[in-house]
């Protein structure tokens, strides 16, 4: 069932120009393609989830798409105007915003200082200007407050928890008022009760409107949360699906399938078939 693409009710492939459309993305290292002639369409307020195994070019994609790498081959089209960025910046200026994986967060500083880190807020004092912690104080409280959650903005990163940290990271992204949100391996290092909050995240910005792409190798997370779920294997897209058009098993098996290449026997366990746990 490999290379298979099945699509269901609802699926986001409609007429409309989508928000990000990768055509024919290729990244080399030397002779290594870690990307090969990848196509991927994401819309508004959709939430695209993507899986694959270790060395798939999960990773990779991501930060071909946020400014990291620049691709070797292929195009990248935002809002259907052909864009080219030379740095994390550049996605940036174009609204897309990436959460790397180990979050990039400086643990000496405290967590407002974080979350402004690069566009600190400043007062004026005659013909000079400091830094306004008070007002970045209060502003990151506020951000932590909407996110649902309460603690010290004041307090070090590196004394925080891995789920504040992922909090404070979601934050500061969210502060450059992204339309896209690309998120790598989120729910890696946090609590079941902490990946809840992440997951309620997630559908409170799509209402709001911001697009994600969620890098995730747990299928628990894909099958709650995302609209379509694009597997990668050796680089290339392997197919695509919508999670809610099968019954969860038979989704599972799919992707299974689709990630190694095995055949999964999908059929409900009642008529004595196995099905991945």
């Amino acid at each position: 069932m490999s290379d298979r693409i099945t699509t269901g009710p609802g699926t986001a492939s409609g007429a409309r120009t989508p928000l990000i459309e990768l055509s024919g993305i290729t990244k080399r290292f030397g002779a290594y393609a870690a990307l090969d002639d990848v196509n991927l369409t994401i819309h508004e307020a959709e939430a695209v989830g993507i899986i694959g195994d270790n060395g798939a070019g999960k990773s990779t994609l991501v930060k071909v798409l946020s400014g990291v790498y620049p691709p070797s081959d292929g195009a990248i089209s935002f809002r259907g105007k052909r864009v080219r960025f030379a740095s994390p910046l550049d996605a940036r200026r174009n609204g897309i915003e990436m959460i790397y994986q180990d979050l990039a967060l400086c643990e000496d500083l405290d967590v407002a200082q974080n979350i402004f880190l690069g566009r600190e807020l400043k007062r004026r004092f005659g013909p000079f200007r400091f830094l306004d912690r008070a007002a970045m104080a209060r502003a990151a409280a506020k951000d932590i407050s909407d996110l649902g959650l309460t603690f010290d903005v004041n307090r070090e990163v590196g004394m925080l928890s891995g789920g504040e940290r992922q909090m404070v990271a979601v934050a500061r992204a969210l502060q450059f008022d992204p339309a896209a949100l690309l998120m790598d391996e989120p729910t890696a290092a946090l609590s079941a009760e902490k990946i809840r909050k992440l997951l309620e995240l997630v559908t409170e910005l799509k209402s709001r409107g911001v697009s994600i792409l969620l890098v995730s190798h747990r299928f628990t997370d894909i099958l709650h949360i995302c609209d379509r779920i694009v597997v990668i294997r050796g680089g290339r897209v392997a197919g695509e699906m919508m999670p809610h058009a099968h019954p969860p098993a038979q989704t599972m098996a799919m992707m299974t399938e689709m990630m190694t290449g095995d055949t999964i026997d999908d059929r409900p366990s009642g008529d004595g078939g196995s099905v991945p746990q």
